[in-house]
């Protein structure tokens, strides 16, 4: 029976713990995400956001459907992690 509660996914590791796709930020000594993340608040979640979006956009145009998906949801959760980290300062 349906509740209306939404669904909480607990994930176990961070989004800048993994790559989906390959490894070439991972590789890298700083990854674009760690230049991203000192950037003001406002910033990084227009740029979490529009990660997202151009995953969600391109589907299935450019790589798989599911590898996009992956990727889409992996940016979702940097958007999630930046809030929430934000929202334990105050």
């Amino acid at each position: 029976m349906e509740t209306g509660k939404p669904t909480i996914v607990a994930v176990k590791e961070s989004a800048n713990d993994y790559q989906i796709g390959g490894t070439h930020y991972k590789d890298m000594g700083i990854q674009p995400w760690d230049v991203v993340d000192t950037w003001p608040l406002e910033q990084r979640i227009g740029v979490y956001r529009f990660c997202a979006l151009k995953y969600n956009m391109r589907f299935g145009t450019k790589d798989a459907a599911l590898l996009e998906a992956k990727k889409q949801l992996q940016c979702a959760q940097k958007l999630v992690e930046t809030l929430e980290h934000e929202g334990s300062k105050k």
